[in-house]
């Protein structure tokens, strides 16, 4: 980086975060706080909900995830549709006809004070853990990469969101995330055109395309039903319908956005821009990593990409066997390059396919030799990551892209840490504030002094997601990571909205076990699957939880009438 990457870096978060608090520094009453005044729009409403998941997770690994495994990973989005067209159909009209300020109020009204406070006690927990990633994760990549200091990174990124969320509330959090997302996607365009661009001296785009496919880049679908397969069009279309169901329906940092609504027109016309845009968006994020993948063939790429990880280890008594590798890692290389180039080349049909066949095999050679290297590095240094898809995209960056474009770019990745972050503090004083202070304090507050309660409430949030963020540890790919910690709970707080929509006759009791339960089942899944004892793909969570806190609630229902005659409503 060079004067100007600094210059363009910050002057675009320094603008975000300073829009925001000046645009909403006149919020003096907890509806305006929590809700902005009810004044947002669809645009709004569907910009801050896809920013609020779009996170800096996002546009770090999902390129890398594209240049690891291919398209595949597009799959999981397949069942986000239909849950959005559910969410506006059932959920909305609920949560407006009742004003209320969180999802988990309804609950409270269905089942009683006990089941509210448990489904927002899970929300604070996952939601909380994922804050703190939110903020880790491209704090862990910019300074492994850049070598900047972690500690320092982390804290810089929670600060400049804590300023703007304590400040405005929800408002705020919903207008920075509109420039945000302008910076975002015009930035993954741009990187996208300089892609093209420089491929071209290789090959077309739709050669690249082609060159992406015949390595294995461009499986889109995946209609097997084999469990050790994690994305499939099956997994994503009902273990995708479950996630996306429990997360725009029932999780509170996406609840809250269209919450503040100007009415229910609004808030679902909001949602549905997301149920068009979403699966698309993330289709063109793994184009770019895919596109990435195509340059690599051309250009070397490293045998690692966490460089400075690899540096650290060669100096150990293991430097020769892996230079060893990293140098037989080039020769295949250079083969493969001279393959495909024939490949491209040749008006031989025969030749062509014999090329293609080359190529194919030395790929897999080559993968073959990094996993190798991996190992080799692993014994070297025993705390080292080997998983290195997640530095992929900026070590392209940081390489090949010029000055100012990389002070942009790093910004989209700084830029999307801070919107999710913010959506994700603001949900959680919300759900602290209006599930937990307000329903079991005692003594009523003015406006003025709620307000001033939710943003110490954001305040200390903000400050135990930078904790959370300093004593994290990186593992697996990121974006893997944070699907992962939503699903082992997402199951369970839909079974016990489901529930409370359609399944009438259930009471808190049969609620509460059935949802103690489901959980435990979905813990214990991931254990053993952790363990390797079983294996089911993280999406199945979503169902089992959601089936079993069902399940287990009717059938305890069940006993519950059985055994009393003439039972009462618990409700």
């Amino acid at each position: 980086m060079n004067s100007i990457d600094w210059i363009i870096m910050i002057g675009t978060l320094l603008f975000i975060v300073l829009y925001g608090s000046w645009k909403t520094r006149k919020n003096k009453t907890i509806q305006g706080f929590l809700k902005g005044d009810n004044e947002m729009n669809a645009l709004t409403i569907g910009l801050s909900v896809m920013a609020t998941q779009a996170s800096a997770i996002t546009f770090l690994s999902t390129p890398g995830q594209a240049y690891e495994s291919g398209m595949g990973f597009v799959q999981f989005y397949f069942g986000l549709p239909l849950a959005l067209i559910l969410v506006s159909s059932v959920f909305i009209p609920i949560y407006y006809k009742l004003s209320v300020f969180t999802a988990y109020e309804y609950l409270e009204k269905r089942f009683g004070v006990y089941a509210r406070l448990l489904t927002a006690f899970l929300f604070l927990v996952s939601r909380g853990l994922a804050a703190g990633i939110t903020i880790y994760a491209p704090s862990i990549v910019l300074s492994t990469l850049l070598g900047w200091n972690l500690q320092i990174t982390n804290v810089v990124v929670g600060t400049l969101v804590i300023v703007y969320t304590v400040s405005g509330g929800t408002k705020a959090v919903s207008l920075t995330q509109k420039w945000q997302m302008a910076v975002i996607m015009g930035g993954m365009f741009l990187a996208f055109g300089i892609i093209i661009y420089q491929l071209s001296d290789y090959l077309s785009f739709v050669e690249a395309i082609d060159v992406a496919g015949i390595m294995g880049k461009m499986e889109i679908i995946d209609t097997s039903f084999n469990l050790e397969n994690r994305y499939t069009l099956w997994s994503g279309l009902l273990g995708g319908l479950f996630l996306s169901l429990s997360y725009f329906g029932t999780d509170q940092s996406q609840v809250q956005r269209y919450l503040g609504g100007k009415n229910i027109r609004e808030s679902r016309l909001g949602l549905m821009f997301n149920a068009i845009l979403k699966i698309p968006m993330q289709f063109f994020i793994l184009l770019v990593g895919a596109l990435v993948f195509v340059f690599f063939q051309f250009n070397e790429p490293p045998a690692f990409f966490n460089q400075p990880g690899r540096d650290r280890a060669v100096h150990s008594e293991h430097k020769l066997e892996i230079e060893k590798l990293e140098h037989q890692y080039s020769q295949q290389f250079v083969e493969k390059r001279r393959e495909l180039q024939i490949y491209l080349d040749s008006k031989n049909e025969s030749e062509r396919l014999a090329a293609r066949d080359k190529a194919r095999l030395l790929y897999d050679k080559s993968q073959n030799t990094r996993e190798e290297l991996k190992k080799t590095l692993k014994k070297a240094n025993t705390e080292i990551e080997t998983r290195d898809t997640d530095y992929v995209f900026l070590t392209f960056i940081l390489r090949y892209l010029p000055h100012g474009i990389i002070g942009l770019l790093l910004a989209v990745i700084l830029s999307a840490a801070m919107s999710s972050t913010a959506g994700e503090l603001n949900a959680l004083a919300s759900t602290t504030m209006v599930d937990f202070y307000r329903r079991l304090g005692k003594k009523p507050q003015s406006d003025k002094e709620e307000v001033r309660t939710t943003r110490w409430i954001t305040l200390i949030w903000g400050v135990l997601a930078i904790i959370v963020a300093l004593s994290a540890h990186l593992f697996e790919n990121l974006i893997q990571l944070v699907n992962i910690l939503g699903s082992l709970f997402y199951g369970t707080i839909l079974g016990i909205f489901l529930t409370a929509f359609f399944i009438r006759f259930v009471g808190q009791k049969a609620i509460l076990i059935g949802a103690v339960i489901g959980e435990v089942s979905v813990l214990t899944l991931h254990l053993l699957t952790s363990l390797d004892i079983i294996s089911v793909p993280y999406l199945w969570y979503n169902v089992v939880g959601c089936i079993i806190t069902i399940g287990v609630a009717v059938f305890v229902q069940q006993l519950l009438l059985t055994s009393q005659p003439n039972p009462e409503n618990e409700n």
